[in-house]
């Protein structure tokens, strides 16, 4: 089976904590804060391995969490930083973030790598917090969060040459020919469920991929038929072969078939009729397919914007005209870039604006309890080490700083009144 979408649930490692400690060694008075930072949290990285052709891996294994920080430990001792956690995908992976549908990256290229959730760092120690006026701080923060987040992981095969066009036009067949692939070939529409890759090598030493893509029917771009699964395929080709049937039997009109093709990838990509697109008529063999082939060739003609494309004719049963087709296709992807890099977010034009956001949000629940609730705030709380005094009064400061004390007397809370933050509830005293 080929998987060519699937989401996964990736979580990296939390920091981790700092250590409160003091040192205590003969003949060193007044040793002071000994207390070492925590350890960075594991990073998930996504990284390419050319031994892998689809997503099927991920069918089985969705979530994927990385190791936390080693904490801070004594004598200003720091925690060993966690390893951080490789997950191998094949080559033309697109990663989106579930959330914003924004794409996070693209991989296309052998070893490349990318972080989708990065390793919270580790809390500082207290040998960090000592001055003046505390020379022994009983302070130290809890490891950072790790980015948790939901992926969509979209395969897009790279292939320098795609064979487009209707289901049962000979496209596994001129492939099968072309290359040393074994696509299955049966007389029936939708024989190929999946695309399939092979590598063309010519007598002077050129060599191209050459993807046999899933047969397109009216309506692909809307959902109909295989289509609109596997369009996304044809982003990633520089050429296309366009391969149109010459049965006379078949019940089909070549310029009607060809019209339609073309309709389906303008309607999913405008930009794909831009590249180099080669009008290859198949099983010339047949009775009476070179009169089908003059009249179609007579037609093509008469549309005004694709005047100037080549049309060839070939019998992958025979194998004639096969040679003369891999050549000049070749010639072809001469002509254009080497990749084609295109993306949903390829560019963006960003306009500087200062963050309206709040830092936090304060309500009152249904118990009268007031809720405190925000990104910084709550990860604010995580970081604090709320065993020792000291981190206690430092996070109250901070959250009077932020102005969340003053925010609170806004909502009407007085002496006595819950507030909760994340999973943490105190008591409000003003």
């Amino acid at each position: 089976m080929f998987v060519d979408q699937v989401k996964i649930q990736v979580k990296a490692g939390k920091g981790g904590d700092g250590s409160v400690a003091f040192r205590h060694e003969k003949y060193v008075p007044n040793g002071g804060p000994a207390g070492g930072d925590g350890g960075k949290g594991g990073s998930i990285i996504l990284k390419v391995d050319p031994g892998l052709r689809t997503l099927m891996d991920f069918r089985y294994k969705r979530h994927f969490k990385a190791a936390s920080g080693e904490n801070g430990m004594i004598k200003g001792m720091y925690g060993r930083g966690a390893e951080d956690t490789v997950i191998k995908v094949p080559e033309g992976t697109l990663v989106k973030n579930v959330a914003t549908d924004a794409v996070i990256g693209d991989l296309t290229e052998i070893g490349q790598e990318l972080v989708v959730a990065k390793g919270g760092r580790g809390g500082r120690g207290n040998i960090h917090f000592a001055s003046a006026k505390n020379r022994i701080p009983e302070i130290a923060e809890n490891g950072e969060p790790g980015e948790e987040l939901e992926v969509k992981l979209e395969l897009r095969v790279l292939a320098d040459v795609g064979l487009v066009g209707y289901p049962s036009v000979g496209k596994s067949t001129l492939l099968s020919v072309a290359t040393s692939a074994k696509p299955k070939i049966a007389a029936y529409h939708f024989t190929t469920l999946v695309p399939n890759l092979g590598m063309v090598q010519l007598s002077d030493g050129r060599d191209f991929v050459m993807a046999d893509l899933p047969g397109l029917i009216e309506g692909a771009s809307n959902g109909v038929g295989l289509g609109f699964q596997f369009l996304r395929h044809v982003e990633r080709t520089r050429v296309i072969l366009h391969l149109v049937d010459m049965d006379p039997d078949n019940g089909r009109e070549p310029i009607d078939d060809f019209n339609q093709i073309n309709h389906e990838l303008a309607s999913y990509d405008a930009t794909i009729l831009q590249r180099p697109q080669l009008v290859v008529a198949t099983k010339m063999d047949l009775p009476g397919s070179q009169e089908r082939f003059e009249t179609f060739k007579a037609q093509l003609q008469t549309v005004e914007s694709i005047k100037n494309l080549q049309i060839y004719s070939i019998s992958s049963v025979t194998h004639k005209g096969v040679q003369q087709l891999l050549e000049v296709t070749a010639d072809a992807l001469a002509t254009v870039p080497k990749t084609i890099t295109k993306i949903e977010d390829e560019t963006k034009l960003y306009t500087f604006e200062a963050d309206q956001s709040k830092d936090f949000e304060v309500t009152k629940d249904e118990d009268g309890t007031f809720v405190v609730t925000g990104e910084k705030v709550e990860r604010l709380y995580k970081m604090t080490n709320l065993n020792h005094d000291d981190s206690i009064l430092r996070f109250a400061r901070q959250l009077k700083s932020m102005g969340v004390e003053e925010a609170l007397r806004a909502a009407g809370a007085k002496n006595g009144d819950s507030v909760t933050i994340d999973d943490f509830t105190f008591e409000f005293i003003d």
